[in-house]
Formats: structure tokens, sequence, C-alpha cells
């Protein structure tokens, strides 16, 4: 996850020259602590929530036994995981939709924060995972384009939207949309609220005379990531304002410093109850601080991984492969563009490789590859060509590269690359057969080290 990457390699640095000490004391810890601060304040985290966690980790580490098969760098590691998930909110906190329906959610934040977006995803994720029948509907009437937008993604999504007009007032809009929440037996509405630029006391008194008249069950503030310190003060000022039940950070994914993240709570007592984490609508994930804080850290969050396998993984496709692994029969084409497009659905090489424990440093290499390009030229490639190329590779001669190549814009050199890779895959795919994954994986950090997998070359 972009988000914490820095943060993590930052910290990782400094947990290695504590290491191999007998005990913990202030002056072995004394440094290591400096590091810690100038990471998270460099990752943009409030400076009161720096000094307040220092000062919680100096508290706890002096004086420290060792635990039993802990040398002091692990047992450092483990109060500063401990204190960055009491810093981020100790637990889940779940949407509480215990209500009589519809129980209405309420969207606030600043105009660009992805707050349309994050509806969208919202409404699905309710829709697949919590089975609720959800209806959406915007009472952003100074932009017409936001409540369009709401309408296809909800329409992708496959909820019902409520239409609404610019001639209307928010507050008529909401009440509307209520009535016919209850009349459809909708379990949820989803009111997406209009932005501004800046904070200004009229979208704070429309946002106020909303949650007044909607009574909603919760209320979330989205809150972009990216913008940083700004972040918490926007955060202060909607919780001033309104009684806020929860954060949904967006954006996630992108080139961000993480302070945000672990600010906010502590800003605003308020819990993260989601992570935007992709622009697709099934981006949505629940915020777990004890899975992130492993994530930054480096140890991986392997729950999260196999949720997400359990929701995106066809399973048909892989009971076939682990048969043919199994038996020892060939793996062709068909078989590599299946886990490609598997690999894609959960988020590609680095967003696998980060959830799993030690692999962070596998993770940056992929994205330093640029392997989610290279994974999609090479899926184009095999798609332009015929079933029985997929199954049989030594059927192309001269030719048929050609006529692939030509059919999929690609080059003789991007098909060749793709061979050697496939070649690469079969003959680890032999190798399987009671092999350790850990050690396989071991094996693709060396190819990722060289430039890519079979040889690519980093773009």
């Amino acid at each position: 996850m972009a988000l914490f990457e820095n943060l993590g390699g930052r910290l990782g640095d400094s947990f290695r020259k504590i290491a191999g000490k007998s005990q913990l004391s202030d002056d072995n810890i004394r440094d290591t602590l400096r590091d810690v601060r100038m990471a998270l304040l460099e990752a943009d985290v409030a400076l009161a929530v720096v000094k307040d966690f220092i000062d919680r980790v100096r508290s706890r580490a002096l004086g420290t036994q060792v635990g039993r098969g802990l040398n002091p760098g692990q047992q450092f590691l483990k109060l500063v995981q401990d204190e960055l998930v009491h810093l981020m909110g100790d637990a889940n906190t779940g949407l509480n939709l215990a209500v009589r329906p519809p129980a209405v959610i309420l969207m606030a934040g600043l105009q660009g924060a992805g707050k349309t977006t994050s509806v969208a995803k919202l409404a699905r994720y309710l829709t697949e995972r919590e089975k609720k029948k959800v209806m959406v509907v915007s009472v952003d009437v100074y932009r017409p384009a936001a409540i369009q937008q709401l309408a296809t993604l909800a329409a992708e999504v496959g909820v019902t939207c409520l239409a609404s007009h610019g001639d209307e007032t928010p507050l008529a809009i909401a009440e509307r949309a209520l009535g016919e929440a209850r009349r459809g037996f909708a379990d949820v509405l989803i009111v997406d609220t209009a932005g501004r630029l800046h904070i200004d006391a009229a979208l704070m008194e429309e946002i106020r005379a909303l949650s007044v008249a909607l009574e909603p069950a919760e209320t979330l503030f989205v809150i972009d990531a990216m913008i940083g310190q700004d972040a918490v003060n926007t955060a202060r000022a909607f919780d001033e304002a309104l009684p806020l039940t929860g954060v949904i950070l967006t954006k996630v994914d992108g080139d961000a410093r993480g302070g945000a993240a672990l600010s906010v709570r502590h800003v605003t007592g308020k819990p993260i109850k989601f992570l935007g984490v992709g622009e697709k609508t099934d981006a949505l994930e629940p915020f777990h601080p004890d899975r992130i804080a492993s994530r930054i850290l480096g140890m991986g969050d392997v729950l999260s991984l196999i949720e997400e396998v359990e929701r995106k993984v066809d399973r048909a496709k892989a009971e076939k492969l682990a048969r043919k692994v199994e038996k020892g029969t060939r793996f062709d084409l068909e078989d590599l563009r299946d886990q490609l497009q598997q690999m894609q659905n959960l988020g590609g090489m680095g967003g696998l490789l980060e959830k799993l424990p030690g692999m962070g440093n596998m993770a940056r290499l992929a994205e330093q590859s640029n392997i989610a390009a290279q994974f999609k030229t090479m899926t184009v490639i095999i798609d332009s060509m015929t079933r029985a190329e997929r199954a049989d590779p030594e059927l192309l001669n001269g030719s048929r590269k050609r006529r692939i190549t030509t059919g999929s814009g690609t080059s003789i050199q991007d098909l060749n690359r793709l061979l050697k890779q496939y070649k690469q895959m079969a003959k680890t795919m032999k190798k399987m057969k009671g092999k350790n994954l850990g050690r396989m994986l071991r094996g693709m950090e060396g190819m990722l080290s060289q430039g890519g997998p079979g040889g690519l070359p980093r773009r």
C-alpha cells in the first residue's frame, strides 16, 4: 500500500539499529526513537500525535525485559506495533446499521476528496458483503455533473439511485429520498452531500440541516489521504460541526506519506472505518488497525489476503491449475493468462506480495519493475493467439508470431519475452510438487531484482 511504503521503510531501518542488544535501555533506544520520530514527522503525522506516540513507546520500552525467544529489536518492534494499533483505534469499528430501516448514511467532505466514488464503493460493499438493499441519492444541486456521476456509478454497482434536480433544495431531495427508500423497503439510504473547495459556513449549515432532518445512523467524513496535515484540520472542523461517527480515508493507493491515517483518529476521536484503495468500485477495505500496523512494519497482512482470495479468486480455475501441478500435466499459455488475470484481481503482484510477511522488499521490486504494465502486455499477446497456439506454443513459427504481434499492437521482442517467461514458469510448475511456497517466492525475488519476470526490462 503506497500510503505507508516510505514510512515502513524508514521504520525498518530504525529497528535494525537496535537488533542484537542484550536488553532495552535508555541509551540504546534513544537513537532509534529519534529516527522513529523523524520518520513519523516526514510522513506528515501531526506533531502532537508524534510526541504522544514517542512518549508512550519510551515509557513502555524502558526497563522492559526481553521476552523468551525475542531479541531487543523484536521486543521493540512489538511495542511499536502495539502503540501503532492503539494510535489508529485498537480494533475495527464497523457500521452501526441496527436501526429501523432504512438506515441513513450521510457522507460529508470537501470537493475532490472522492466522496461520490466512495458512495458507490460503500453501496457495493453493503450489497455484496452485507447483503443489504441499498438506495443512493445526491443532494449536490450545485454540481449537475456530480449527480450524473452518482447515477452512472449506481447503475454500475446495481443499486437504485433516486433522480435529483437542481431546482430542488438539498433538504427537499433528501426527504423525498427517505420516503422512496421506505416505500421501496431499502435497508440503507446513502446520501451524497455537496462538497466545497474549502470549509465555509454555508456548507456546514446545509449539512447540519440535513443531519437534523434525516437523523442518520452513520455520518461519515470522507477525507483525501494525500492532503497530509490539512486532512487533520479539516476533520477537526467537520467534527465540531457534525456528529461524525467515522471516517473513510481515500486514495491510500496514491503517493501519500501516510500521516493522515495516523493522525485523524487521535485528533478527532472518530474511528477510520474504511480505506479507499483504488479507483474501481470494489476498492474499499474495512480499516483494521492491527492489520495496517502489521503492513507498516513489514509483517504482512495475511488475514486480509485470505479474505480477498475468498472473494476474488476463481475457484474453478485455481483448482484446475492445482490438479495440473499435482499430476505434472503441462502448464500452457491459457493457464498463464488465467494466473495473470487472477493476480490482477488481487491487486497485482505488488498488492499480493505486500500482504505476505517479509515480502515488503519484493513488493517494492515489483513496483519498480512496472510489472502491472508488463502483465497487461503479456495478457494482450496471449489473447491474440488461437486456442491451439495457447495450448502448444511450439506452433509459433515466424508467420504466426507476426500475425499475433500485429493483432496485439506489440513487437516480436515482446512476444519472445513472453515465451521466455512462460518457459521459466512451466519449469517452476514442474518443480512445485511438494515444494515450499516460500522457496518459490524467494526465487521470484531473484527474478524481480534482475529487472522483472523473465528478464523483462524495467520501464
